[in-house]
């Protein structure tokens, strides 16, 4: 997957995109791997590459979103002011991320506001629709 395709990133200038990449790493992890815990300190934001991570909340792992799309994101708490993951986040499989510095993305955005827009204007989308599955999910009747 190239990482152009992530959907935060459609719509945004190559020179954005090529920065993204210079604050990112890749990286590769095994089945089990726990990448943060809820009210870690927030420090990198992650876009799936391929496998699969599990988002979970409580001590109990009340799994909240499965992240199995390549492109999607996860840890967005680190970009929107939040200090601490509002969540848990491990690796149900083999894994390949890439793992972005938080605060030198910030900056990228903060020197180019017009594609930085693009940017969270696509991360509100994704949480947004990660809101519109939580309403759905509980709202269910058991069977």
């Amino acid at each position: 997957m190239y990482i152009k395709q992530s959907e935060l990133l459609l719509g945004t200038s190559m020179d954005f995109v090529k920065k993204f990449m210079d604050n990112s790493e890749m990286v590769s992890h095994d089945k089990g791997d726990v990448l943060f815990h809820e009210n870690d300190p927030a420090l990198f934001f992650y876009t799936l590459l391929n496998g699969r991570v599990k988002l979970s909340i409580c001590e109990g792992g009340h799994m909240v979103h499965d992240t199995k799309q390549n492109g999607e994101a996860f840890g967005w708490s680190s970009l929107i002011g939040r200090d601490v993951y509002s969540a848990s986040a491990e690796c149900i499989e083999p894994t390949k991320l890439l793992k972005t510095d938080s605060k030198k993305l910030a900056q990228v955005m903060e020197k180019d506001p017009a594609n930085g827009i693009i940017f969270i204007k696509h991360l509100a989308a994704t949480l947004g629709n990660r809101l519109l599955e939580s309403y759905r999910a509980i709202s269910q009747k058991p069977e």
